[in-house]
């Protein structure tokens, strides 16, 4: 018999999914937490990274949440709060958050 759909997929799917997209991820920025990364992207590069997570995920199941936090000459820095260990030292690249 066929099994309910229930909105969830195998986690070993979802993992891979999620590899995929923090692998891409590293060449477009610096990690922050294993899925949160830090991108100082011009707007070609955006679109760019954009193109290239959109082929990596199931469109029906999977999120990417794309966050720009301004222009760095601005209070970027000041928009993202850590509770716990510190982000790593950027320089002075500052933060798109993906």
């Amino acid at each position: 018999a066929a099994q309910p759909h229930t909105g969830l997929r195998p986690a070993s799917r979802a993992v891979d999914s999620h590899r995929r997209v923090h692998d891409k991820m590293e060449g477009f920025g610096d990690p922050l937490q294993y899925s949160v990364f830090a991108c100082d992207l011009t707007p070609q590069e955006r679109v760019t990274m954009i193109a290239a997570l959109s082929g990596l995920i199931d469109h029906r199941e999977d999120r990417i949440m794309i966050v720009d936090t301004g222009p760095v000459e601005g209070r970027r820095m000041q928009a993202v709060e850590f509770i716990g260990q510190a982000p790593p030292d950027l320089g002075e690249r500052r933060p798109i958050i993906v």
